[in-house]
């Protein structure tokens, strides 16, 4: 079997659904990471390489990244359907013997990957819900998001060999590493209380200015944490256009914690405002990755197409390739009226697929 790792852009081929069962152990899992039961749908297809996930972030236990070994992104999420519709769209971690090169040569050589005595379809759905569940009203879920800690092994942010493997997967490029280890340095220069941190952030967003960039992405919000924080409905569906408002704007519905109404605001998401998307879905139950339970959001959030964390200013997790989607309230957004057909009008505003989104943003 080619042994080569895969890498961003690659063509591969998922392999059949038999292959696949004779990896699993008697829980549906390989290594620890579980194969569900959506995933089947794609056996025997082809897809390209979004990303080599190398490592991860934790969200059971964050903040924290984690390594991971012999698996890939393809640019394929989770539905939900098999654990109680949850919504988050989470990337999905293929593991390297599930996937087979497009490519003849290595095609015909291939061996089979390795047998660990084999599950069956049924084996897979069980893995779904936590062993001895009984409790069919309100059940424990296991998926890739809640067994995170059990598959991947800590990984220190100071590991160079990480930032390595970035840039030799394809997952980066050089300028986008350049940019990361400038603020990175940056900010710890800032926050080394030496007295000029707000000089600092006073000179960063003026150079920001000066060529296009980002502001900087962790400032606080302006309500005092305690008080209540505007909302705004728009009753946005999938397929409606919006313009993400611009960053002072949310800086002012936001609480020193940096949350509206319990949904933060994450500086990953900053890159983003001022800038036209179309809305994906909307979102009103997720897994809560803790504890396997499904949460009911009291207020609906939005994922806007293509908008997910690309992990610029997370110190811990430096270029993590998971792509969680972005959450947004609708008072961080406005509506933008398109251009009607035949019309002298301006052209049609941009939005941003998950595929074009892998073009650089200004940090």
């Amino acid at each position: 079997m080619n042994n080569k790792p895969f890498s961003a852009g690659d063509w591969v081929e998922i392999r059949s659904k038999e292959e696949i069962l004779k990896t699993l152990d008697a829980n549906g899992q390989l290594e620890g990471l579980p194969f569900m039961p959506q995933m089947f749908k794609y056996c025997g297809k082809r897809f390209q390489v979004f990303k080599r996930a190398h490592k991860t972030c934790d969200t059971v236990y964050p903040i924290r990244g984690r390594r991971m070994t012999n698996a890939v992104h393809l640019e394929l999420r989770c539905d939900g359907q098999a654990y109680g519709g949850c919504q988050a769209g989470c990337l999905i971690f293929w593991k390297d013997v599930w996937l087979k090169r497009v490519d003849s040569k290595a095609t015909a050589a291939a061996e089979r990957p390795h047998a660990l005595g084999g599950a069956t379809e049924e084996n897979v759905w069980a893995g779904t819900r936590a062993p001895g569940q009984q409790d069919e009203t309100n059940p424990t879920y296991v998926c890739q998001a809640t067994r995170l800690p059990e598959y991947t092994q800590p990984l220190n942010r100071w590991d160079v060999r990480q930032y390595i493997e970035d840039f030799t997967s394809g997952n980066v490029g050089l300028l986008r590493i350049f940019r990361g280890t400038l603020y990175s340095g940056y900010v710890h220069l800032m926050n080394a209380g030496i007295g000029v941190g707000r000089f600092m952030q006073w000179f960063y967003d003026a150079f920001q200015r000066l060529i296009g960039g980002v502001p900087y992405p962790r400032k606080c919000g302006t309500i005092p944490a305690g008080e209540r924080t505007p909302h705004e409905v728009l009753n946005l569906q999938p397929g409606d256009l919006v313009r993400v408002k611009g960053y002072e704007q949310i800086l002012a519905t936001l609480d020193s914690n940096n949350k509206n109404r319990g949904l933060y605001f994450d500086a990953e998401a900053v890159p983003f405002c001022g800038g036209t998307y179309r809305v994906h879905s909307r979102v009103s139950r997720i897994l809560d990755e803790r504890t396997g339970k499904l949460i009911k959001m009291k207020t609906d959030s939005i994922i806007l197409e293509g908008v997910y964390c690309q992990a610029r200013y997370s110190n811990c997790r430096m270029f993590c390739p998971r792509a969680i989607y972005s959450y947004w309230r609708e008072i961080w957004l406005e509506r933008v009226n398109e251009a009607v057909p035949g019309k002298d009008a301006q052209p049609r505003a941009r939005t941003q697929e998950s595929r074009a989104l892998s073009e650089e943003v200004k940090a």
